[in-house]
């Protein structure tokens, strides 16, 4: 891998980031303030509350609904019983980002096949989104033309993201870092702070996705690395709730014991199955659509698990960050 790979590596994964960034402020500014509204009104259910936080952040492409879960909490419009279930969600609405991403291994022939792949549509819509954000003066085409670059410019860094890593493939190097990484607390530890560098698991789960056009990706070092991802996730919570309430602190917490709590549950199921009987798929190598499909089935595979203990997950928020004797709850 030569300093031109690098310095390409580099750019593509400023426009990636850059591009779910303008895209997920396109979608907030489009939907305005019936986002707040809707996340107030229909979290009575923890399923409604649960397909809620997945919708919300699906459509806003980040993490967003737990932030402003804990923004709500803190400004007493909400309370942590019911932020609870749209937290859950809002880990399953983060993994549409990666099943958009596995587009890019759409192959065939034909002019229609080839106008599904994203190295030819994803300029288009940058060029139409383009023209929409600085043309037209209408606030509502303005905030779908930022959302259109943002979808263009993510799938353009994207591919020059694989283009530059496509060459490690020949790495001795590389290749060691992914057997070591099959050790599952050096995988869950290099997914949490890659994720907690970058303060997306969208990004970071995209940037797992690039690396495995290498075909060096297997699935015994990229199912810890997953993992790691969503412990490294909670960071934008705990940001967000620094210098807030008691009760939002409570809210972070929350999204930080779901997501530990699931990886260590996860981790330990997965690893036990395959001391007792072993997986013949082990070390085949996961292609984007597989990275994709496994980011989602632990993600709802654990909301399930959780959701009868939503109660107990708000409880140890509140033992963590207790009241002090005699002070009133939040």
């Amino acid at each position: 891998m030569t300093i031109f790979n690098v310095i390409s590596l580099a750019g593509g994964l400023a426009l990636f980031l850059y591009g779910m960034s303008i895209m997920g402020t396109g979608l907030e500014k489009y939907a305005g303030g019936r986002m707040e509204s809707i996340l107030q009104k229909l979290t009575s259910s923890t399923w409604r509350a649960v397909a809620l936080g997945a919708v919300i952040t699906a459509l806003i492409q980040s993490s967003s609904g737990t932030v402003m879960c804990v923004g709500f909490v803190n400004a007493g419009i909400m309370k942590l019983n019911q932020t609870v279930g749209i937290i859950m969600g809002a880990n399953i609405g983060t993994t549409v980002t990666g099943q958009i991403i596995r587009l890019s291994d759409i192959s065939g022939g034909g002019t229609l096949m080839e106008f599904l792949k994203p190295a030819t549509f994803a300029p288009i819509l940058a060029f139409v989104g383009a023209v929409l954000f600085v043309f037209i003066k209408s606030p509502r085409k303005r905030d779908i033309g930022q959302i259109f670059m943002g979808f263009g410019l993510l799938f353009i860094g994207m591919g020059m993201m694989t283009d530059s890593v496509s060459t490690l493939r020949e790495s001795e190097l590389f290749v060691r870092l992914f057997t070591t990484l099959q050790n599952p607390i050096l995988g869950v530890l290099a997914g949490t702070l890659v994720t907690v560098a970058v303060q997306s698991s969208s990004a970071s789960v995209g940037i797992l996705q690039a690396l495995s056009s290498t075909g060096l990706v297997t699935w015994g070092s990229a199912i810890p690395i997953i993992l790691g991802q969503n412990i490294g996730t909670t960071s934008t919570s705990l940001i967000a709730s620094i210098g807030t309430s008691k009760a939002a602190k409570r809210s972070a917490m929350v999204h930080v014991y779901f997501n530990i709590i699931g990886t260590v549950i996860f981790m330990a199921a997965i690893y036990g199955v395959k001391a007792a009987v072993g997986f013949s798929w082990w070390n085949d190598t996961m292609n984007m659509g597989d990275i994709a499909n496994f980011h989602t089935l632990f993600n709802v595979v654990v909301t399930l698990l959780f959701l009868p203990f939503t109660k107990l997950l708000a409880k140890l928020a509140e033992m963590t960050i207790p009241d002090k004797p005699g002070e009133k709850q939040d």
